[in-house]
C-alpha cells in the first residue's frame, strides 16, 4: 500500500491544480483547433474545459490547506477516477469520430489523471489516519 506524505500529497493537489487548469484553457482557447486536430465535438471540448476548470478549483483549494481534508480529497479523486472511466467510454464507447492523434491524446490524459487520482487517494488515507490521531 503506497503512503503519501502530506507535503507530498500537497504536491499532487497543487500538480493536479496547475495541469488541469492547462487544459481547462487549452478547452476553452484553443477548442476549434482542438476539435479539428483530434476530432472531438466542440461543445464537449468547451463542456470538458468547465468540468476540468472546476475540479482544477477544487484541486488548488485542497493544496492550499496546511492538512487537505480527507474527504476533499476523495471527492477529488473520485471525481477523477470517473474522467478517466468517461475517457476510456469516449475513445471506445462513445461513437466519436476521433482521430488517432485524438485516441491518443484522450488515453494519455486520462492515465495521467488516473496516476493523480491512484496518488490523491493514498494521500486521503494518511490525511484520515492523520486526522484521526
Amino acid at each position: 500500500m503506497l503512503n503519501l506524505s502530506v507535503s507530498a500529497l500537497r504536491r499532487v493537489l497543487w500538480l493536479d491544480a496547475a495541469s488541469g487548469l492547462g487544459m481547462a484553457v487549452a478547452h476553452f482557447g484553443f477548442s476549434d483547433l482542438l476539435s479539428e486536430w483530434l476530432g472531438l465535438p466542440l461543445a464537449w471540448l468547451q463542456v470538458s474545459g468547465v468540468i476540468v476548470c472546476g475540479a482544477a478549483l477544487l484541486s488548488g483549494a485542497l493544496a492550499s490547506r496546511t492538512r487537505p481534508p480527507a474527504a476533499g480529497v476523495r471527492l477529488l479523486a473520485a471525481g477523477n477516477f470517473l474522467w478517466v472511466a468517461a475517457s476510456v467510454w469516449a475513445v471506445w464507447g462513445a461513437g466519436l469520430a476521433l482521430t488517432t492523434l485524438g485516441a491518443v491524446w484522450v488515453l494519455l490524459q486520462a492515465a495521467f489523471v488516473f496516476g493523480l487520482a491512484e496518488l490523491e487517494w493514498a494521500g486521503s488515507r494518511q490525511a484520515q489516519s492523520l486526522a484521526v490521531a
